[in-house]
Formats: C-alpha cells, structure tokens, sequence
C-alpha cells in the first residue's frame, strides 16, 4: 500500500483509496492553492455530478459531505465506488475502492505493521490515512478503541514490557459524530514482536594485552594485531608511545594492513613489521589501536624481550644422568643376570616345551685333580642328588650308565650324543680317565658343538705334565668353569649352584623337590 501524504497526491494529480463497506473516508488535497480560486468537488460513480452545488440535505441524502478541500463519504458502499476529482487552478483525482465482505481483493492495503522488540516498551498508533480534517464542521472525534484479534474486550495500545505472546493482529476504530449519528473507521495493524539481537561490538582478537613476544636483537620479526569490525570506517593502526607508526615499508620499524570480508565481518590486521630488532625497539611499548565510529577505541599493548641464551647445563646434567643410569643398569645386569635369568625359569615356569630328541640334560664325569681339594664321593652325590631331586635334571652318569665290558671311549661319546651339556667333576681319587677319552670327548664337543660345563676347585692346578694336563687344559677352555667352594658350595642357594644352573640347560622335566636327604652311598664316579 503506497502510504502518500495530501500534497504528495496533489503533486501526483492523483490517488488509489481503499475504503471498507460501512465506513467513513475522506479524499483530501490541502489547501495551499490561491485562497481565492474556485472548488469543484464532482462525482464519476454513476454519472458525472457537481457535488459542490448541491445542498447540504441532498449530500446527506448521497452520503456524502464537500467541505472546501475535502470530500467526505459518511457510509462507503458500491455506489460510492469510482472517480472524483477536485478542480481548483487544476484538477486532481481520486479512484474510490470499496471492499466488501465478498470482495477482499485489496484487504492487504488496509494493513499497517508494527514492529517491536521484548522487554521493551511499545505503543501501537492508528493510521490517520484519509480521516476527516480537524476543522471539518458539525464532524467530531469520539475517540480511538483498540481491540485484537480473536479477543472481544477493548486493549490498550500502550505495553510497557512487551512479550512475544503479545504479537497477532490489532484493530483500531475511530468514532466520529456527525448529525448525532456515529461513523467509524477501522484500521488494521500487524504486530511483530521480536528477540532484539546483541548489538556487534568492534574488538581486537590478538594480540592480548600486555603480551610479550621473545626477540632476537638484529632479526626480523612480524607481529600480528587482528580485529574484527563491522562498518567500512573502521580502523586498525600501531601506535609506540604518542607516536603513530609509519606505514612506510622504508622505515626500519612500520606496518601494513590487510581486510578480509565475511558478510557482515570484516577482518582487518595490521602487521607491525621489524626489520632488524634493535636494543632501542625493547625498551619501547608499541600498542594496537581500534578505532570505530559506533564505540569507543580499543587498545592493546604489547612488549618485546630478548631471547634468553641457551643454556647447556641442562643438557649436560641430562646427558650425565642417562650415562649414569645406562653404567647402573648394565652393572645391576651384569650382577643380577644370573639371578634374573633362574627367577624367570622357577617363578615364571619357562621350561621346554618340546623335545630336541636328547635323552638326558646333562653327562658327568669325573676328571683326576692333583690336590686333595677335589670332589670326594660324598660332594659327589650330593652334587648328582641335589640336580636331579631339587632341580629336576636327568642325568647321565658314567659309573651309572655306562655298562662293563663296553669300549671306554665309544661308550662315552655315545652318551654324550644323548646329552645336552657335558659336565666335568674334579676328583681327588683318579677316576681312571686316560687322556685319550678326555680327548675324544674334546673332539666331540667340537664337532657336535656340545656344551662344557668344567667345574673346578679352588686349589685345582694343572701341573700334570704330559698328554693328560694338555687334554684338561683344552676342555677349561672350552667351556663354561664353575668353581667348587667345598661347604659354602653345599645349599641349593649358594653361588655355585646358581651358577650351574644358569649354564646348564632348562631341564625338560619340572623340578621335584625332595623334602628329606636321601641316604648317600659311597658310589664312585
């Protein structure tokens, strides 16, 4: 609906007016022509007729009334509906629509709107579109009733705190008397209340306030001041005490600027640019200005420090402290790796699982020691008893498994193919070892890779001359020596039978362990 004020129509020389059935409206033109030219008010409903010249009862009898500029239509219906027009020093006109309850075809033109925000205060006002003027004779105001859709009892116009429950459609009416007879005109006023959106404030992103940047004197260094803005006139520049820094690239400190458009965001950043921090440029505080037509400015202050020097004692100390860790862990190793190595077989079960197709963990025998400091035959049997009832080896003794009447040598590399690991027991009486055998059983350990276990005493000396002490010095040498201590050597958890236990193999069957010590016979090697 195009909302045009009198002299807007006058210029125009013409006007749309929309009218309900039943109602007043009034065509108006103000009067600012020649006081003295003469006015034509004339009807082109039906026919065309002057209405100025009719009187006063014959306009009530067509329901109309001619007031100078005005023309005033009591009770709009059909007949009323065409053109009129106003002849003074020229002519204007009016085209006269009335809507009926059957013909809405212009309804939207008769609805204002109004829009206001909760928790604020509102008032609605009625349109004074076409109303009769103020100084119309014999016509009086009585009043404006405001009423809501869908509500039958009269509201006021005034909220104080509006709400949106308040939105709908209002109806105001406006009563006029004429002739002590009412005649209204309704308006029809939308109104939309709304959640006002938080203003958008102009602000600095980075940097931060007081923030300080590590420097290094004589190098480059940018530094970045961002702010988000919504208007066009907005600024960002850098300041160093009163002094605005230039923005010319020549100067040794300066800065340049960057915008960036998101619908309604703009992204400006100023780059304050160093060329060469200088020792100048740290006692200096540069700061960040905003500047914003809407708000009030922003400021943000940074600082430069120099870089500390790096500092090499904590690598050293670092450096030091894993060296001295490494030395610990390999001499807790070296200390602890035998008693490791047996926790992880007894505690933790690891036993063979699978056969390598040897009949017995390990072969003893007997070697001649030149000392009396050698094995007697009740160490011996302790030392065949504590492996095979405590620890659970198999053994393949030679005074036990090595029938009369075989070859010597034969018979004892035969056995050691049965074996995985050959030991060698030091023994004050001669076994009756010839040096030949012990010189087979060298050959063999080479040639089948066995494993040596040579177990010696304390005193033992290889001062035998000859063949023999030739033959025992190549099997020490050839295999792992473990040293017998006499009765420090005798419980299950001395030195030396964590030792052999740690260089023989894990035994293929668990250990039984023997409650009580069986009877020790005197049974030679």
């Amino acid at each position: 609906h195009l909302m045009l004020s009198p002299v807007s129509v006058c210029c125009l020389r013409s006007k749309e007016i929309y009218v309900k059935a039943g109602e007043m409206v009034a065509l108006l033109c103000p009067s600012y022509q020649n006081g003295d030219a003469k006015l034509t008010w004339t009807s082109y409903t039906t026919e065309e007729t002057d209405l100025t010249n009719m009187s006063s009862v014959e306009q009530r009898q067509m329901g109309v009334l001619v007031h100078g500029w005005s023309l005033i239509v009591l009770c709009a219906s059909v007949n009323h509906q065409g053109n009129y027009s106003l002849s003074a020093s020229s002519q204007f006109w009016f085209r006269l629509t009335v809507n009926t309850a059957q013909s809405r075809e212009h309804e939207e033109e008769t609805k204002y709107s109004k829009t206001c925000y909760t928790a604020e205060s509102c008032e609605l006002f009625c349109p004074d579109e076409n109303i009769p003027a103020v100084n119309t004779p014999t016509i009086t105001s009585n009043g404006i009733t405001w009423h809501k859709k869908g509500e039958s009892w009269p509201i006021r116009s005034y909220f104080s705190r509006v709400e949106a429950k308040d939105s709908g459609v209002y109806t105001c009416t406006r009563s006029y008397l004429y002739h002590g007879q009412i005649y209204n005109m309704t308006f029809t006023v939308v109104l939309n209340v709304k959640t006002k959106e938080a203003a958008k404030t102009a602000e600095i992103i980075s940097p931060h306030q007081d923030e300080v940047f590590p420097v290094d004197l004589g190098s480059a260094k940018v530094i970045n001041c961002t702010a988000v803005v919504f208007s066009n006139f907005d600024g960002v520049f850098w300041v160093s005490g009163k002094t605005s820094v230039s923005q010319n690239t020549r100067s040794p400190v300066f800065y340049n600027l960057t915008r960036e458009k998101h619908g309604d965001e703009i992204k400006i950043t100023a780059s304050l640019v160093f060329k060469k921090v200088s020792q100048e440029d740290l006692s200096k505080n540069y700061t960040c200005k905003l500047e914003s037509v809407f708000q009030s400015s922003s400021l943000i202050t940074i600082t430069l420090v120099q870089k500390p020097r790096p500092s090499y004692t904590a690598l050293a100390l670092s450096i030091v402290g894993i060296v001295v860790v490494m030395v610990v862990t390999v001499v807790i190793y070296v200390k602890l790796k035998i008693d490791i190595t047996l926790f992880l077989r007894d505690t933790l079960g690891c036993h063979r699982s699978t056969s390598d197709g040897k009949s017995y963990d390990a072969f003893l025998m007997c070697y001649k020691s030149d000392t009396d400091a050698g094995l007697n035959a009740y160490d011996r049997k302790q030392v065949e008893s504590v492996l095979e009832e405590t620890f659970g080896y198999s053994l393949c003794l030679y005074h036990r498994d090595i029938l009369p009447g075989e070859a010597i040598a034969e018979a004892v590399l035969d056995r050691i193919e049965q074996c995985r690991t050959v030991v060698l027991v030091p023994t004050s009486p001669d076994p009756g070892l010839g040096s030949g055998v012990l010189s087979a059983i060298h050959a063999a350990l080479v040639e089948r890779q066995t494993h040596l276990i040579f177990i010696k005493t304390e005193t033992t000396e290889t001062s035998t001359s000859g063949s023999l002490a030739e033959a025992l010095h190549l099997l020490s040498e050839a295999g792992d020596c473990v040293t017998w201590r006499g009765m420090r050597s005798m419980p299950p958890s001395s030195s030396f039978w964590k030792q052999l236990r740690y260089y023989l193999p894990v035994p293929q069957h668990a250990p039984k362990i023997s409650l009580l010590p069986q009877t020790i016979q005197d049974v030679g090697c």
